[in-house]
């Protein structure tokens, strides 16, 4: 069930908690995708957040907003990219998108196979999906003071294996939002050093979110068996193409 998108707004542009989050997370994506250039980048969900950090080093940026959710206009003062769409039905063509972003899509989407299958309709061969969702096993999860806790939360292996049945194969996984919920401003001001340590610890399960970067993958064709009428006439051309000599019969004379 998707949040409304006055909340989250709210949430992201009004609350430090909310500014914190979008600046870690932004910083996150800046590592994994520190190159951009000529690429058509898709965010579904409430991109907002991160598509400041994003459109400026794209070619091209769309956001897809659910209608159960609602849509905010975007950028303010510039020309609007924002866009409200069926989660299954996307306004766009096959393989259009070069990089797909879901932030608070997944978790929260009535048919996330469904969803999914979408994703993969409108990626490239061999593009590339970053899906950020609230971690099950994080402190985020369990406060429903933030959008990370409503929605389904993940573990990592739970993801991978979600996406592997919708053809992504996984390239990258990791966390974010390790310091705790809180609007205390000790916890904000400390925010960078969590995130830093906890990037470079084993503490990756103990983020507020996962994020799982996975590559579109392309089935092999299948070719049904040959016939048994076509193996024999592959017979007969390997018989002309290899003539066996027959004996001769009879004296020289």
């Amino acid at each position: 069930m998707y949040l409304d998108v006055v909340k989250l707004n709210e949430f992201y542009f009004r609350t430090r908690t909310g500014r914190f989050a979008g600046a870690a997370l932004g910083d996150r994506v800046d590592r994994i995708w520190s190159d951009l250039t000529g690429s058509t980048v898709v965010a579904f969900g409430f991109p907002i957040p991160l598509l400041s950090r994003i459109k400026p080093r794209a070619e091209r940026a769309i956001a897809l907003m659910p209608g159960q959710q609602g849509v905010v206009p975007w950028p303010a003062g510039g020309l609007n990219i924002s866009v409200l769409a069926e989660e299954t039905d996307w306004p766009l063509h096959d393989a259009s998108a070069d990089r797909i972003l879901l932030l608070h899509g997944l978790e929260s989407s009535d048919n996330p196979a469904a969803l999914l299958d979408e994703c993969w309709r409108v990626l490239e061969p061999s593009g590339r999906m970053l899906v950020i969702v609230p971690n099950r096993a994080g402190l985020w999860a369990r406060r429903d003071a933030t959008p990370f806790g409503h929605g389904r939360p993940y573990t990592a292996g739970q993801l991978e294996s979600e996406l592997s049945q919708h053809r992504f194969e996984t390239a990258w996984h990791g966390a974010a939002l390790f310091a705790p919920p809180s609007d205390k401003g000790f916890w904000h001001r400390a925010g960078p050093a969590w995130e830093r340590f906890g990037r470079s610890s084993l503490l990756s399960f103990a983020g507020g979110v996962v994020l799982v970067e996975a590559i579109k993958k392309i089935p092999a064709p299948h070719k049904p068996p040959l016939t048994e009428a076509v193996k024999r006439r592959l017979r007969d051309l390997e018989e002309i193409a290899s003539p066996v000599p027959k004996p001769v019969s009879g004296r020289m004379q």
